[in-house]
């Protein structure tokens, strides 16, 4: 179960980060922006995780003895993706108020939870329903993009960068320990 949580934390980062700026860029219409960011980034990464799930049950039946370490591969790779992207990405300054769109919110839910799709193949190594697992991934990342609207309101987007950083970092340990 714990093990759940800190993949839903780690991957909730993304969309963490990407509700900072639209707190940021919408101190008027906050609770609404912070309704619709954390259901629309919440579906994203709990239906990308699920459809991972759904293909890495058959694609490790077939890899047998390999699935440890295609697990841990994709781990690694997108915990190193998320800390170079934070490291590479200036923060944004001066973010002027901005509309957000269902449609603009559609593509970043997407965009955020592509790497979702990828740690989903990890769930068929750990000992859970995968999709228990994706609904506690839905909920806590809603939690963290409703959150993260209304801390972008007061506070700057540096804070994003630490976030999708701390992500990565916890992404690589969880592929360690699915390789032990």
């Amino acid at each position: 179960m714990i093990e759940i949580i800190f993949l839903a934390i780690a991957l909730s980062m993304d969309a963490f980060a990407v509700s900072l700026t639209i707190g940021v860029s919408n101190p008027k219409q906050i609770q609404k922006m912070a309704l619709l960011a954390g259901l629309y980034f919440g579906i994203a990464q709990g239906l990308m995780p699920l459809f991972g799930y759904l293909g890495g049950v058959a694609i490790f039946g077939w890899l047998g003895e390999y699935t440890q370490w295609i697990a841990f591969i994709l781990l690694l790779i997108i915990g190193i993706k998320m800390i170079y992207e934070a490291l590479t990405s200036p923060p944004e300054k001066g973010v002027t108020s901005k509309k957000y769109s269902h449609h603009a919110l559609l593509m970043l839910a997407i965009a955020t939870s592509i790497d979702a799709l990828a740690a989903g193949f990890t769930l068929t190594l750990m000992s859970i329903n995968g999709i228990y697992a994706c609904i506690i991934i839905a909920i806590i990342t809603f939690l963290f993009s409703y959150a993260g609207v209304l801390m972008g309101r007061s506070s700057s987007v540096w804070l994003g960068n630490k976030a999708e950083i701390f992500g990565g970092v916890v992404l690589i340990f969880l592929g360690f320990k699915v390789l032990i």
